[in-house]
């Protein structure tokens, strides 16, 4: 059961819902209701009438007689109740698609006892109980797929308000707001100064739309706000979830946690202090190639912060209850995001990003944290190039996408999958650059000395026997053979 409000806000949320008309399709007042069934069809119907009103969360109010909004209290006890064995909670979460952040309150409100099911609203797409989306019509909850006319005006709103456009906390007065943003950070970010005077801090941060007007009095933060410069993403429900984890695994595999961390601050105020983090728990190792340092972390820090930021930047925040992940092995490094990408991950080297989350992009690319769109992964391919690391791969598995990067390899301990795949973005990294891939370009992209150039020539004959390569002229001899992506 969730305490993470007061009882002062609570009582004050139930008066401004009892002032609300009958006819509200995002609220619903219940006496003694605790069928499950039942619970689970309201979370569907009052999440997809809350996206269809534009509100942030719907509501289920027990204690409160439905028409006239006279407080009788209810004996209705989440915590108490089960459907078969299981917890209420956990039974409803199962069977909800997409998962919802909902809270269920206890408390007294006039001496007698009541209980709120706060909902989120749906994103990306209805929500779902037990495979069937509803929806308020009137008083009355249907199904959706029997209201067609609704159920486009849904879709359409998926389509049209962005991620970070919706609100991750409605009426907040300045003193919230300036106590749950780190607008410091966001000044210092965009090399700004910081106005001494609130107002002024405010109007910068509603210019951003990091904040909104909201009609009723006071500020609504956006996510947009909270997921960059949230000083707790905790303090955002619908944005904790999508905090980044940082796990450190014993061995190469994840049987042996041997860390485990959750980031709390805002993407763009916590960066530095992430990839700072990160960094820290990484084992050190020599390098030997064009740059023969010591004592150097086994992977380099430009590839790290373009994948952190692209995971992050790219996610689909539609798939709910994960947030992005970096894992550490012995041997590698695995950065997860939610969602498919966009773009095919063969091409995510030549092909300019398409972000989901334009607005969030865009302003971390003011803040300094990531380059201009398109140069993020040829940092990578080029960093792990420069210091001879096996190639990375781009991979997509259970709604999610992932990057990995290894520790170092000698070239008799990559397999031909190691060889190939780096043979093939080389390629695109030397198509980009508009000069195309040789046998000599390979030599030096693995290190092999120019009398072992046969070694290059067998791992090129193999890439194009996987047909990830060609010939950039088909007739031109194997000595000054060049070679291009499949795509190119």
């Amino acid at each position: 059961m969730s305490t993470d409000k007061s009882q002062e806000y609570l009582a004050g949320l139930v008066e401004e819902l009892c002032k609300l008309p009958n006819e509200v399709s995002w609220v619903e007042f219940k006496e003694n209701i605790a069928n499950p069934d039942e619970i689970g069809e309201y979370l569907s119907a009052l999440s997809n009438a809350a996206a269809l009103s534009g509100k942030a969360n719907a509501y289920l109010v027990w204690g409160i007689r439905d028409g006239t909004h006279d407080v009788v209290g209810t004996a209705f006890k989440p915590s108490r109740t089960k459907k078969g064995n299981e917890d209420l909670e956990n039974w409803l979460l199962r069977l909800l698609n997409p998962r919802l952040h909902f809270r269920f309150y206890s408390f007294d409100f006039k001496d007698k006892p009541l209980v709120l099911l706060e909902i989120p609203r749906a994103t990306g797409k209805p929500t779902q109980f037990s495979g069937t989306e509803f929806i308020r019509v009137a008083s009355y909850r249907k199904k959706l797929k029997d209201n067609p006319q609704l159920e486009r005006s849904l879709w359409r709103i998926f389509e049209t308000i962005p991620f970070e456009e919706l609100k991750a906390m409605e009426r907040a007065d300045t003193e919230k707001v300036l106590m749950l943003l780190d607008y410091p950070s966001y000044f210092d970010l965009l090399s700004q100064p910081l106005p001494a005077d609130r107002d002024k801090i405010l109007a910068r941060l509603c210019e951003d739309q990091l904040i909104v007007t909201n009609p009723a009095g006071g500020w609504d933060i956006t996510n947009l706000g909270g997921i960059l410069f949230a000083k707790n993403l905790d303090a955002f429900k619908g944005l904790s979830r999508k905090a980044v984890r940082v796990i450190v695994y014993e061995g190469k595999g994840r049987l042996k946690t041997v860390r485990e961390q959750d980031g709390r601050k805002g993407y763009a105020s916590g960066f530095e202090g992430l990839i700072d983090f990160v960094n820290a728990l990484l084992p050190r190792n020599e390098v030997v190639g064009k740059a023969l340092r010591k004592d150097v972390p086994m992977y380099p820090e430009p590839a790290i912060r373009e994948l952190v930021v692209n995971a992050l930047i790219h996610q689909d925040f539609s798939v709910t209850g994960s947030g992005p992940m970096i894992e550490i092995f012995t041997d590698r490094m695995e950065i997860t995001n939610p969602g498919l990408p966009l773009v095919k991950t063969e091409r995510f080297l030549d092909t300019p990003p398409r972000s989901r989350n334009e607005t969030l992009a865009s302003l971390m690319r003011r803040a300094g944290i990531c380059e201009e769109r398109g140069s993020g992964v040829d940092k990578v391919v080029f960093q792990t190039e420069y210091y001879q690391l096996p190639a990375p791969i781009f991979e997509t598995a259970e709604n999610c996408t992932r990057a990995v990067l290894f520790s170092h390899k000698e070239l008799n301990d990559m397999d031909r999958a190691d060889r190939v795949r780096a043979c093939y973005l080389h390629s695109c990294l030397r198509f980009v650059e508009r000069d195309p891939m040789t046998n000599s370009s390979l030599r030096v992209r693995f290190g092999i000395e120019e009398r072992n150039s046969a070694i290059a020539s067998r791992i090129i004959r193999d890439a194009m026997e996987e047909k990830l390569i060609r010939p950039y002229d088909p007739d031109q001899g194997k000595k000054y053979a060049k070679y291009v992506p499949f795509w190119a």
